[in-house]
């Protein structure tokens, strides 16, 4: 690619922003336990206590310092994200680049396989594995792993059938060259910044379908999630608790997400170089 994508960022003032917020939150994800004042889990007799200068967003209806979950619902968020965005990368690059490759029937089984995951909802799916299964976050990686390749698989594939009709390529094809060998030496090495987009579309994917799997109880209770935060606060909407509770929640989980866009929107020259220069709508 002829394109830096670092210089696309950077370039980009929503590009700025994004990155921006993304450290932020990974700052705060990192130092958790440093910024929360109390343990995420400890419970008390003190319920839905309003902000204090002890309790910056107060106490929920266990007697949860609400702030120190905050900071440690940042973690589980980013660690679903990345580790779902890593995987799904991984599996739609070996399944893309492979496709394009070999091709004959094992290109059509795979493009059917990438069809038929494309038209099946991703939460039917999980909420019925959920029935059998104790959810828990590397379940539920796993599960979002599995079920979001097939579109940056699409991606690879045209990018990699592009590639292998080049001359060094091809030059290697006559030689007698293997197609791992094809794939690692030439054709992933070219794919890198698609990768790279590709990765932070999964990310942000994962992180929302994270808080959204949460929200309805598809989750390890036993973790701290922004999705189950909101779904607990909502409980007590009828009382003033949400202006510390839900909207801190809301206002974090919408900014990673606004973030990760950001990055995505910058980065997307790299596909598609006509969009330089694009500014969000």
């Amino acid at each position: 690619m002829h394109i830096d994508l670092k210089k696309e960022i950077k370039e980009s003032g929503p590009g700025k922003t994004g990155l921006t917020i993304l450290l932020v939150m990974i700052v705060v994800a990192l130092l958790a336990p440093v910024l929360a004042h109390y343990d995420p889990y400890q419970q008390s007799a003190w319920s839905l206590l309003p902000p204090s200068l002890s309790h910056w967003l107060g106490m929920n209806h266990v007697g949860q310092d609400i702030w120190s979950r905050l900071v440690f619902g940042a973690r589980t968020s980013l660690l679903v994200g990345f580790g779902v965005g890593i995987l799904s990368t991984l599996l739609g690059t070996i399944f893309g680049v492979s496709a394009a490759l070999i091709g004959g029937l094992y290109e059509k089984v795979v493009m059917r396989i990438v069809d038929a995951f494309i038209i099946i909802p991703m939460v039917i799916i999980i909420i019925l594995v959920a029935a059998y299964i104790r959810p828990s976050i590397l379940t539920l990686i796993l599960l979002l792993s599995l079920l979001s390749w097939q579109g940056g698989a699409r991606i690879m594939r045209a990018q990699a059938l592009s590639l292998k009709e080049r001359g060094h390529v091809s030059a290697a094809r006559s030689f007698g060259a293997h197609h791992f060998y094809i794939a690692w030496r030439h054709i992933v090495p070219d794919l890198g910044p698609i990768l790279l987009v590709d990765f932070i579309y999964s990310v942000r994917r994962a992180v929302f379908m994270e808080a959204g799997l949460a929200f309805l109880g598809i989750t390890d209770p036993t973790v701290v999630s922004w999705g189950m935060m909101m779904r607990d606060a909502l409980s007590f909407s009828y009382l003033n608790v949400w202006q510390w509770w839900l909207v801190p929640t809301g206002i974090a989980l919408s900014l990673t997400i606004v973030g990760l866009t950001f990055i995505g929107h910058a980065a997307e020259p790299v596909i598609e170089p006509r969009l330089r220069g694009t500014e969000i709508a």
